[in-house]
């Protein structure tokens, strides 16, 4: 197999998030605050001459909260529509540092000089796992030396054995609407047809990608990780 003959990305991305009408929804149904995000990331290092790459940028919210503290913001999504929802936002903002590309993690190109930040949430998991690894090195060639990775996805810090347990008081969080979030039953079809993976396979392939991992949180539930990881160098 030669890895010239990528997957194709947009097919594993999932139909909602190609659909329009799901993307017009999408910011209220993630509700996610992005300023702690970038509180980290600045603490991290993230200042005026920083270049960050956002992987699964969505609708660019991120992107969008960290092009006032940095140089650079590159908001890559596979999806046209979460792109165009991008786009839309940074040209009503009159922001001129943010630039929207639509890829994904195995077909980016970048330009320019070596990034000092990645950053990716709820993106990492549309892979399967031989895939997952060889994004996770190409988001490494990416980075300066001693770069800074941020990664947070649906990932699991639980033995097999106990997958049962935890799984059923993770499909407990679900809420009853879907506009107010994620359903139990939205729950059960990322677990069976999407490619969220166990933390003990997951941090080999982080290290093996060449990065330390400085920092890993797996929250209460243990079905989410929020890791800070450094490229190995100097």
């Amino acid at each position: 197999m030669s890895l010239t003959r990528l997957p194709e990305e947009i097919a594993l991305a999932g139909p909602e998030h190609l659909d329009p009408a799901y993307v017009e929804g999408y910011d209220r149904k993630a509700g996610t605050d992005f300023g702690d995000d970038v509180d980290e990331l600045r603490k991290a290092g993230l200042d005026a001459d920083s270049t960050l790459i956002d992987f699964g940028a969505g609708t660019g919210s991120l992107a969008i909260a960290a092009a006032s503290v940095c140089r650079r913001v590159i908001a890559v999504d596979v999806s046209p529509a979460m792109v165009a929802a991008t786009q839309t936002k940074v040209v009503d903002r009159g922001i001129t540092n943010v630039e929207c590309v639509q890829a994904g993690f195995l077909s980016y190109e970048h330009t320019g000089s070596p990034a000092e930040f990645i950053y990716t949430r709820n993106a990492l998991h549309h892979l399967p796992d031989f895939w997952k690894a060889i994004a996770l090195s190409r988001m490494a060639e990416l980075l300066r030396p001693r770069g800074i990775l941020r990664l947070l996805d649906l990932v699991f810090a639980f033995d097999s054995g106990e997958a049962e347990g935890f799984i059923s008081r993770w499909l407990e969080t679900g809420t009853e609407r879907s506009e107010d979030g994620w359903t139990r039953e939205e729950l059960e079809v990322h677990l069976r047809d999407e490619y969220s993976t166990f933390t003990w396979l997951l941090e080999p392939m982080i290290e093996q990608a060449g990065f330390e991992i400085r920092r890993a949180d797996y929250g209460e539930v243990r079905v989410y990780a929020d890791y800070t990881c450094i490229k190995r160098g100097r």
